[in-house]
């Protein structure tokens, strides 16, 4: 929107030609996410409070988050909050990206606070039924899936890029809308499964979300596509402006989240940063690097279906408890040492993500 204001005022003077250069914005975009999440957190956490909107503990889980109960959750609001309109303030509004990954972020927020809503405030300890959640999480990534492909005007843009490997690239076809469907709807899932302890999933989210600014920011500009060997896609550019507003707003509610946290962010923020993570992925083609920077997200799924599975077949459980974290704190590591390890495995995925930019 200010892009707009911006290219109004430069007829006055010049020097409001700053506020086009994607690389200002970019900063800008997460100063504002990032003061939007520190100014309103407090009030939303006493808000949270008032209205009685706090956490259930599940009785089985380690006996050190019997005293997490009540704690104000669905702090996601104020995540998404601060991105929505850090977005609207510094990206260009007439790119097609912006408007999708607005689209995922808004509809997956949506779903997340239904089921927030029905554990929380119905007291219904199910929230929403899981296959209606899934249902709706699938609606709407095969719909996103279906637009970008068939909007789609390069073959750039459903092709598969493989890691390492600088000429290999197939051409996914109808294919592209699968992957996409599961990039969005694992990837959401994903981060979903990982916010079980104090910051453990905002950091990796995050950390992604940054190295994600730089893979649009590169596929975005002609001269370093070319360089790097990966397709120019020119609408990626102004997904830097969301990938920051999330680590601004992310930062911000780290804040409020770090342990021991004062909020909680819920699904309805949980569910919209994973989903958001993962069309971004889709969009600047790097659907396999995001399993890669990621792979605390997958870590944790895979704990999930590995347990799952072994109690359903062998009737043995594989983990003291899942996901994985729990495993851990069972096993008696305190809760800060499990989430800053988890941030360090993180970060050490991520810069191998971002290495495959140049090691190809």
């Amino acid at each position: 929107m200010l892009i707009w204001l911006s290219d109004w005022l430069t007829q006055f003077d010049t020097g409001f030609n700053v506020f086009s250069y994607l690389t200002m914005r970019a900063i800008l975009s997460t100063l504002t996410a990032l003061l939007i999440a520190i100014l309103i957190g407090p009030k939303m956490i006493r808000w949270l409070q008032t209205m009685q909107i706090g956490q259930t503990v599940r009785d089985d889980g380690p006996q050190s988050h019997l005293s997490k109960s009540g704690t104000p959750t669905m702090g996601g609001l104020l995540i998404l909050a601060a991105i929505l309109i850090s977005v609207l303030l510094w990206a260009d509004l007439s790119n097609k990206y912006v408007w999708v990954t607005l689209a995922v972020v808004v509809s997956y927020g949506i779903i997340g606070f239904v089921d927030d809503y029905r554990k929380v405030i119905r007291k219904d300890p199910k929230g929403l039924i899981a296959r209606w959640k899934y249902f709706w999480q699938s609606v709407v990534a095969i719909a996103v899936a279906l637009y970008l492909y068939s909007s789609a005007q390069d073959p750039a843009e459903t092709a598969l890029l493989v890691p390492f490997f600088k000429e290999v690239m197939p051409q996914l076809g109808i294919f592209f809308i699968v992957v996409a469907y599961f990039a969005i709807v694992g990837t959401s899932n994903a981060v979903n499964l990982t916010d079980g302890l104090d910051g453990l999933a905002i950091v990796p989210t995050i950390l992604v979300a940054g190295a994600f600014a730089i893979f649009a920011y590169a596929t975005g500009n002609v001269n370093f596509a070319e360089y790097l060997n990966i397709p120019y896609i020119a609408p990626t550019s102004e997904l830097v402006i969301v990938c920051t507003a999330v680590v601004g707003a992310g930062l911000g509610f780290l804040w409020f989240n770090t342990y021991p946290a004062q909020v909680f962010m819920g699904d309805v923020g949980s569910l919209a940063l994973g989903g958001t993570l993962g069309v971004i992925a889709v969009l600047v083609r790097q659907e396999i690097v995001l399993i890669i920077m990621g792979g605390v997200f997958v870590i944790e799924t895979l704990s999930v279906i590995l347990q799952v599975g072994s109690y359903k077949l062998r009737g043995e459980r594989i983990f003291r408890m899942a996901p994985i974290h729990h495993h851990y704190e069972l096993k008696g590591w305190p809760e800060p040492r499990v989430i800053v390890r988890f941030w360090i495995i993180s970060l050490i995925l991520v810069l191998i993500g971002l290495a495959t930019l140049k090691l190809r």
